[in-house]
Protein backbone atom coordinates (compact mmCIF):
# COMPACT_ATOMS: atom_id res chain seq x y z
CA UNK A 1 0.00 0.00 0.00
CA UNK A 2 1.20 3.45 -0.69
CA UNK A 3 2.00 5.62 1.84
CA UNK A 4 1.15 9.35 2.23
CA UNK A 5 4.84 10.11 1.88
CA UNK A 6 4.24 9.03 -1.89
CA UNK A 7 1.84 11.95 -2.34
CA UNK A 8 3.76 14.75 -4.85
CA UNK A 9 3.55 18.17 -2.84
CA UNK A 10 1.62 21.11 -4.49
CA UNK A 11 2.37 24.56 -5.78
CA UNK A 12 3.43 26.96 -3.31
CA UNK A 13 0.96 28.84 -1.39
CA UNK A 14 -0.12 32.20 -3.22
CA UNK A 15 0.51 33.75 -0.17
CA UNK A 16 2.94 33.50 2.58
CA UNK A 17 1.10 33.13 6.14
CA UNK A 18 2.55 34.89 9.05
CA UNK A 19 4.38 32.71 11.19
CA UNK A 20 2.06 31.81 14.72
CA UNK A 21 4.87 33.37 16.53
CA UNK A 22 4.65 36.79 14.87
CA UNK A 23 0.51 36.57 15.23
CA UNK A 24 0.59 36.01 18.84
CA UNK A 25 2.86 38.73 18.79
CA UNK A 26 0.35 41.45 18.16
CA UNK A 27 -0.85 41.33 21.13
CA UNK A 28 -5.02 40.60 20.47
CA UNK A 29 -6.60 36.44 21.31
CA UNK A 30 -6.24 34.76 17.77
CA UNK A 31 -9.36 33.18 16.00
CA UNK A 32 -8.99 29.37 14.74
CA UNK A 33 -11.74 28.64 12.67
CA UNK A 34 -11.87 24.99 12.78
CA UNK A 35 -12.81 22.74 9.16
CA UNK A 36 -13.80 19.22 9.90
CA UNK A 37 -12.98 17.17 6.38
CA UNK A 38 -15.09 14.10 8.18
CA UNK A 39 -18.42 12.29 8.34
CA UNK A 40 -19.15 12.05 11.49
CA UNK A 41 -17.59 15.53 13.21
CA UNK A 42 -20.24 15.69 16.69
CA UNK A 43 -21.24 19.39 15.41
CA UNK A 44 -21.28 19.29 11.54
CA UNK A 45 -20.39 16.20 10.38
CA UNK A 46 -20.26 15.43 6.51
CA UNK A 47 -21.22 18.76 5.95
CA UNK A 48 -17.78 19.83 4.68
CA UNK A 49 -16.85 16.21 3.17
CA UNK A 50 -16.95 17.56 0.02
CA UNK A 51 -13.76 19.27 -1.05
CA UNK A 52 -15.00 22.24 -2.65
CA UNK A 53 -17.59 23.15 0.04
CA UNK A 54 -14.53 22.39 2.72
CA UNK A 55 -12.49 24.76 0.60
CA UNK A 56 -15.50 27.53 0.35
CA UNK A 57 -15.75 27.40 4.45
CA UNK A 58 -12.64 28.10 4.79
CA UNK A 59 -12.76 30.74 2.46
CA UNK A 60 -15.78 31.86 4.00
CA UNK A 61 -14.07 31.85 7.48
CA UNK A 62 -11.09 33.54 6.40
CA UNK A 63 -13.20 36.48 5.24
CA UNK A 64 -15.24 36.80 8.65
CA UNK A 65 -11.65 37.30 10.21
CA UNK A 66 -10.44 33.88 11.26
CA UNK A 67 -6.60 34.17 12.11
CA UNK A 68 -5.62 30.01 11.70
CA UNK A 69 -7.58 27.82 9.83
CA UNK A 70 -7.44 24.31 11.51
CA UNK A 71 -8.18 20.83 9.58
CA UNK A 72 -8.99 17.84 10.96
CA UNK A 73 -9.67 14.91 8.79
CA UNK A 74 -10.48 11.96 11.65
CA UNK A 75 -13.44 12.62 13.88
CA UNK A 76 -11.40 13.20 17.61
CA UNK A 77 -14.89 13.50 19.47
CA UNK A 78 -14.40 11.64 23.19
CA UNK A 79 -17.23 9.85 23.15
CA UNK A 80 -18.72 6.54 21.77
CA UNK A 81 -19.57 7.01 18.35
CA UNK A 82 -15.63 7.87 16.94
CA UNK A 83 -14.76 6.20 14.48
CA UNK A 84 -10.59 5.54 13.74
CA UNK A 85 -9.77 5.90 10.21
CA UNK A 86 -6.10 5.13 8.49
CA UNK A 87 -3.37 7.51 7.94
CA UNK A 88 -4.41 7.02 4.21
CA UNK A 89 -7.94 7.46 5.04
CA UNK A 90 -7.18 10.73 6.68
CA UNK A 91 -4.81 12.12 3.72
CA UNK A 92 -7.21 11.09 0.83
CA UNK A 93 -9.36 13.61 2.70
CA UNK A 94 -7.21 15.88 3.08
CA UNK A 95 -5.28 16.06 -0.38
CA UNK A 96 -8.14 17.69 -2.35
CA UNK A 97 -8.48 20.47 0.38
CA UNK A 98 -5.72 20.76 2.75
CA UNK A 99 -3.11 22.89 -0.01
CA UNK A 100 -5.79 24.98 -1.47
CA UNK A 101 -6.73 26.34 2.06
CA UNK A 102 -2.85 26.51 2.71
CA UNK A 103 -3.06 29.50 -0.31
CA UNK A 104 -5.76 31.85 1.51
CA UNK A 105 -2.81 33.54 3.37
CA UNK A 106 -3.35 32.29 6.80
CA UNK A 107 -1.44 29.93 8.71
CA UNK A 108 -3.06 26.23 8.48
CA UNK A 109 -3.04 23.90 11.59
CA UNK A 110 -3.06 19.85 11.01
CA UNK A 111 -5.54 18.46 13.65
CA UNK A 112 -4.02 14.60 13.67
CA UNK A 113 -3.15 12.37 16.01
CA UNK A 114 -0.78 10.36 13.86
CA UNK A 115 2.84 11.40 12.97
CA UNK A 116 2.54 9.96 9.52
CA UNK A 117 -0.74 12.49 8.77
CA UNK A 118 1.18 15.48 10.25
CA UNK A 119 3.91 15.04 8.22
CA UNK A 120 2.42 14.60 4.86
CA UNK A 121 0.20 17.61 6.00
CA UNK A 122 3.21 20.07 7.23
CA UNK A 123 4.81 19.39 3.63
CA UNK A 124 2.14 20.29 1.86
CA UNK A 125 1.20 23.60 3.40
CA UNK A 126 0.08 23.14 6.91
CA UNK A 127 2.51 25.38 9.42
CA UNK A 128 1.39 24.24 12.91
CA UNK A 129 0.75 21.01 14.45
CA UNK A 130 -2.56 20.28 16.93
CA UNK A 131 -2.00 16.94 18.71
CA UNK A 132 -4.89 16.02 21.20
CA UNK A 133 -2.88 13.62 22.67
CA UNK A 134 0.08 16.19 23.58
CA UNK A 135 3.09 14.47 22.14
CA UNK A 136 1.92 11.41 24.30
CA UNK A 137 0.28 8.71 22.40
CA UNK A 138 2.34 8.79 19.04
CA UNK A 139 5.98 8.18 19.43
CA UNK A 140 7.05 9.65 16.41
CA UNK A 141 5.08 12.89 16.53
CA UNK A 142 7.50 14.92 18.78
CA UNK A 143 10.17 13.82 16.12
CA UNK A 144 7.95 15.48 12.99
CA UNK A 145 7.46 18.08 14.56
CA UNK A 146 11.13 18.99 15.96
CA UNK A 147 12.34 18.66 12.03
CA UNK A 148 10.08 20.85 10.79
CA UNK A 149 10.38 23.22 13.11
CA UNK A 150 6.74 24.73 13.35
CA UNK A 151 4.57 25.58 16.79
CA UNK A 152 2.96 22.23 17.96
CA UNK A 153 -0.39 22.53 20.04
CA UNK A 154 -0.45 20.21 22.94
CA UNK A 155 -3.64 19.43 24.45
CA UNK A 156 -4.48 17.77 26.88
CA UNK A 157 -6.49 14.05 26.96
CA UNK A 158 -6.81 11.15 29.21
CA UNK A 159 -8.70 7.99 27.50
CA UNK A 160 -11.33 8.38 30.09
CA UNK A 161 -13.15 10.39 32.41
CA UNK A 162 -12.39 9.95 36.29
CA UNK A 163 -15.21 12.33 38.36
CA UNK A 164 -13.08 11.54 41.27
CA UNK A 165 -9.26 13.25 40.24
CA UNK A 166 -8.40 16.81 40.80
CA UNK A 167 -8.75 17.48 36.80
CA UNK A 168 -6.67 20.39 37.14
CA UNK A 169 -3.73 18.99 38.96
CA UNK A 170 -4.16 16.45 36.17
CA UNK A 171 -4.01 18.75 33.34
CA UNK A 172 -0.76 20.74 34.96
CA UNK A 173 1.02 17.17 35.18
CA UNK A 174 0.09 16.09 31.55
CA UNK A 175 1.24 19.65 30.56
CA UNK A 176 4.66 19.20 32.65
CA UNK A 177 5.52 15.41 30.45
CA UNK A 178 4.19 16.80 27.03
CA UNK A 179 6.78 20.17 27.40
CA UNK A 180 9.35 17.43 28.84
CA UNK A 181 9.16 15.33 25.52
CA UNK A 182 8.88 18.56 23.54
CA UNK A 183 12.20 19.64 25.02
CA UNK A 184 13.78 16.12 24.62
CA UNK A 185 12.80 15.99 20.85
CA UNK A 186 14.68 19.33 20.23
CA UNK A 187 11.52 21.22 19.86
CA UNK A 188 12.10 25.13 20.82
CA UNK A 189 10.15 26.36 23.63
CA UNK A 190 8.33 29.16 21.69
CA UNK A 191 7.21 26.80 19.53
CA UNK A 192 5.03 25.17 22.11
CA UNK A 193 1.15 26.13 22.72
CA UNK A 194 -0.66 24.40 25.67
CA UNK A 195 -4.72 22.90 25.52
CA UNK A 196 -6.35 21.68 28.41
CA UNK A 197 -8.52 20.11 26.06
CA UNK A 198 -12.04 21.21 27.54
CA UNK A 199 -14.43 18.20 26.72
CA UNK A 200 -11.38 15.51 26.05
CA UNK A 201 -11.04 13.35 28.80
CA UNK A 202 -13.18 14.98 31.64
CA UNK A 203 -17.04 15.05 33.04
CA UNK A 204 -18.99 17.95 31.90
CA UNK A 205 -18.33 19.41 35.07
CA UNK A 206 -14.53 18.97 34.93
CA UNK A 207 -14.62 20.50 31.64
CA UNK A 208 -16.46 24.13 33.40
CA UNK A 209 -13.69 23.78 36.37
CA UNK A 210 -11.23 23.95 33.69
CA UNK A 211 -12.50 26.45 31.94
CA UNK A 212 -12.67 28.14 35.22
CA UNK A 213 -8.65 27.61 35.66
CA UNK A 214 -7.60 28.58 32.34
CA UNK A 215 -5.41 31.64 34.66
CA UNK A 216 -3.48 28.54 36.17
CA UNK A 217 -2.21 26.93 33.30
CA UNK A 218 -0.10 31.04 32.36
CA UNK A 219 2.50 29.36 35.11
CA UNK A 220 4.07 27.61 32.29
CA UNK A 221 4.68 30.63 30.35
CA UNK A 222 3.35 29.51 27.19
CA UNK A 223 0.16 30.52 25.03
CA UNK A 224 -2.76 28.82 26.19
CA UNK A 225 -6.01 27.53 23.42
CA UNK A 226 -9.03 26.90 24.97
CA UNK A 227 -11.72 25.02 22.13
CA UNK A 228 -15.21 25.07 24.19
CA UNK A 229 -16.84 25.59 20.97
CA UNK A 230 -20.24 23.80 21.30
CA UNK A 231 -19.53 21.27 23.53
CA UNK A 232 -21.03 19.29 25.16
CA UNK A 233 -20.61 20.93 28.93
CA UNK A 234 -22.69 23.69 27.58
CA UNK A 235 -25.61 21.50 26.91
CA UNK A 236 -25.13 20.09 30.70
CA UNK A 237 -25.61 24.05 31.71
CA UNK A 238 -28.19 24.74 29.16
CA UNK A 239 -29.58 22.03 27.16
CA UNK A 240 -29.12 22.38 23.47
CA UNK A 241 -28.32 20.42 20.02
CA UNK A 242 -24.60 21.47 19.16
CA UNK A 243 -25.70 23.93 16.48
CA UNK A 244 -27.41 25.96 18.92
CA UNK A 245 -24.28 25.96 21.47
CA UNK A 246 -23.42 29.65 19.86
CA UNK A 247 -24.33 31.55 23.24
CA UNK A 248 -22.23 29.18 25.33
CA UNK A 249 -19.18 29.05 23.16
CA UNK A 250 -19.10 32.83 23.30
CA UNK A 251 -19.36 33.02 26.89
CA UNK A 252 -16.63 30.25 27.64
CA UNK A 253 -14.02 31.91 25.25
CA UNK A 254 -14.52 35.41 26.23
CA UNK A 255 -14.17 34.16 29.81
CA UNK A 256 -10.94 32.46 28.67
CA UNK A 257 -9.61 35.23 26.67
CA UNK A 258 -10.25 37.45 30.45
CA UNK A 259 -8.07 34.53 31.95
CA UNK A 260 -5.16 35.06 29.57
CA UNK A 261 -6.31 32.44 26.79
CA UNK A 262 -4.10 33.66 23.48
CA UNK A 263 -5.97 31.74 20.81
CA UNK A 264 -9.84 30.12 20.67
CA UNK A 265 -10.80 27.66 18.44
CA UNK A 266 -14.53 27.94 17.18
CA UNK A 267 -17.15 26.73 14.82
CA UNK A 268 -18.71 30.29 14.56
CA UNK A 269 -15.27 32.10 13.60
CA UNK A 270 -17.94 35.60 12.31
CA UNK A 271 -20.21 35.79 15.86
CA UNK A 272 -16.27 35.28 18.04
CA UNK A 273 -14.61 37.85 16.13
CA UNK A 274 -17.61 40.33 16.63
CA UNK A 275 -17.87 39.55 20.10
CA UNK A 276 -14.04 39.80 21.05
CA UNK A 277 -14.21 43.08 19.22
CA UNK A 278 -16.33 44.59 21.59
CA UNK A 279 -14.97 43.02 23.85
CA UNK A 280 -11.30 45.02 23.26
CA UNK A 281 -13.47 48.00 22.22
CA UNK A 282 -15.41 47.93 25.87
CA UNK A 283 -11.85 47.08 28.15
CA UNK A 284 -9.92 49.91 25.74
CA UNK A 285 -12.83 52.10 26.29
CA UNK A 286 -12.91 51.41 30.36
CA UNK A 287 -9.20 51.84 30.81
CA UNK A 288 -7.87 54.96 32.58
Amino acid sequence: MATARTLEPPAAPSVTPEPLVALLARGRPLVMGILNVTPDSFSDGGKFLDPKRAIAHAEEMVAQGADIIDIGAESTRPYDGMQPVSADEEVARLKPVLPAVAKLGVPVSIDSLKSEVAAWALDNGATIANDVWGLQRDAHMAEVVAARGVPVIVMHNRDEADPRIDIVADVEAFFARSIAVASEAGIARENIVLDPGIGFGKTPEQSIVTLAHTATFRSFGLPLLVGASRKRFINSVSPAPPTERIGGSIASHIYAVQQGAAIVRVHDVAETVQALRVLAAIEKGSAP
